[in-house]
């Protein structure tokens, strides 16, 4: 059983907005759909971290989810900025059960098992806040972060970040976010979000700070999940 992630599918199946208009997307689908079952087993897991489908609303998302449900393994997915169809855990949930859509989980507030780790994580958030919005916002997301890392901790099992914003980028970082992965000790975090050449070339990755990061938007990993464990 091995954990893969990656982030940011921009899903268009049941909506008209495809992403093949932008350089590198062309036949973005058939591409993830073909490295996908190269490599992942129906045994193992897989995180989607954010940016999952385009649609508005939830019951909008069937297509696209099915194509998920359809590829091999188990996946988990959690809220990016684009996914406006998100909604209560319990209603997402529902959703699920009612579509059969059964190797969907939601990580919001919680965390999974998956061999020696423990899924953890939240969207995160900008890494300038100085908007009262932003702060409440990001207050929330800070408090989601710790509830997850928490849950994970209680498993037993090492805790793994999964977020959709980055926590540091360019060297500017996130202090409120960084904050609780430096107080729970987190090594490994990865996330989404970032995308084109010249953005990604800004993105940290490798070891800051004794945590090591990972960029896992659709581009930057050519539409292939890649292996955590």
């Amino acid at each position: 059983m091995s954990l893969f992630v990656i982030g940011d599918l921009h899903l268009s199946l049941g909506e008209d907005k495809p992403m093949d208009i932008f350089s590198g997307w062309q036949d973005y689908v058939q591409r993830l759909e073909k490295n996908w079952k190269r490599i992942v087993t129906d045994n193992d897991t897989v995180v989607i971290a954010g940016d999952i489908s385009w649609a508005m609303k939830l019951e909008q998302t069937y297509t696209d989810f099915k194509f998920i449900e359809d590829l091999p393994g188990k996946k988990i997915f959690l809220k990016g900025n684009h996914d406006y169809w998100w909604g209560t855990k319990n209603k997402i949930d529902n959703f699920l059960s009612a579509n059969s859509l059964d190797t969907i989980s939601i990580l919001f507030n919680n965390s999974y098992v998956c061999g020696e780790y423990a899924v953890c994580g939240t969207r995160g958030w900008f890494l300038e806040n100085d908007k009262p919005e932003d702060i409440k916002v990001l207050n929330r997301e800070v408090g989601r972060l710790i509830t997850s890392i928490e849950s994970a901790l209680k498993t037993g099992k090492e805790p793994v970040v999964f977020l959709h914003y980055p926590p540091v980028y360019g060297g500017n970082e996130c202090k409120e976010i960084m904050d609780v992965l430096r107080k729970y000790s987190i090594k490994k975090c990865y996330y989404g979000h970032i995308h084109g050449t010249q953005n990604m070339r800004y993105a940290t990755e490798g070891e800051y700070d004794g945590i090591k990061f990972t960029l896992v938007s659709c581009d930057r990993v050519s539409f292939t999940p890649i292996l955590v464990r």
